[in-house]
């Protein structure tokens, strides 16, 4: 399944919705640093792989965008801890 992500800046967070259902990953922008406080994904797309595609996205554009992360999201920090190549953005 392909995942369409938006980077919905007022609400400071990454989104898709699929069938009606929105998750998301927010953060807090703090400058040179993105605190990534919170994954959420509807049980209806529970096991879709939606939380890992919003939390690489979201990985991907701080890499991007030279900036540092703050993994405060359980479900981020265990993404980044299984993924060593993301382990030099975390603060």
């Amino acid at each position: 399944m392909s995942i369409d992500i938006t980077h919905n800046e007022n609400a400071q967070r990454f989104e898709t919705t699929i069938d009606g259902h929105t998750g998301y990953i927010s953060y807090q922008d703090q400058g040179d640093t993105l605190v990534y406080d919170h994954t959420i994904v509807p049980s209806e797309l529970g096991g879709k792989g939606v939380g890992s595609a919003l939390v690489k996205h979201a990985l991907d554009y701080a890499r991007s965008h030279d900036k540092k992360v703050v993994p405060q999201c359980s479900f981020v920090a265990t993404y980044i801890k299984k993924r060593p190549e993301y382990a030099e953005l975390v603060k």
